[in-house]
């Protein structure tokens, strides 16, 4: 099985005892050149959530045999994950928009 960046897996225990849970995958980098056991390969990898948005950057020890390629990928969502206030949820000071006490001395002449 060739592997090449930007490919989609899920992994399952049968790609590696540490997969209980089953996690999606996009390949950044396939170690080919690393000596190994026969039959396992590392990967540097990003781990992928429901909506094909990467969460974490993973290094993992795997058995190719066992990887299965998602051939219809989540689609990422592209948008940054930062949450912008909106002019409702910012927070007000006490006091309205009245000037503070050193605007208003700066003020008079």
């Amino acid at each position: 099985m060739s592997i090449r960046p930007g490919d989609v897996f899920l992994l399952t225990r049968a790609a590696s005892v540490q997969f209980a849970r089953p996690i999606t995958v996009r390949v950044i980098h396939h170690h080919a050149d690393r000596p190994t056991y026969h039959g396992w390969t590392w990967i540097d990898c990003y781990q992928l959530d429901a909506r094909g948005d990467a969460v974490a950057r993973r290094e993992l020890y795997v058995m190719p045999a066992g990887m299965v390629r998602q051939t219809d990928p989540p689609a990422a969502s592209g948008r940054v994950a930062v949450r912008r206030a909106t002019a409702q949820q910012v927070p007000r000071r006490a006091g309205g928009n009245t000037p503070t006490r050193r605007r208003a001395a700066r003020a008079e002449p």
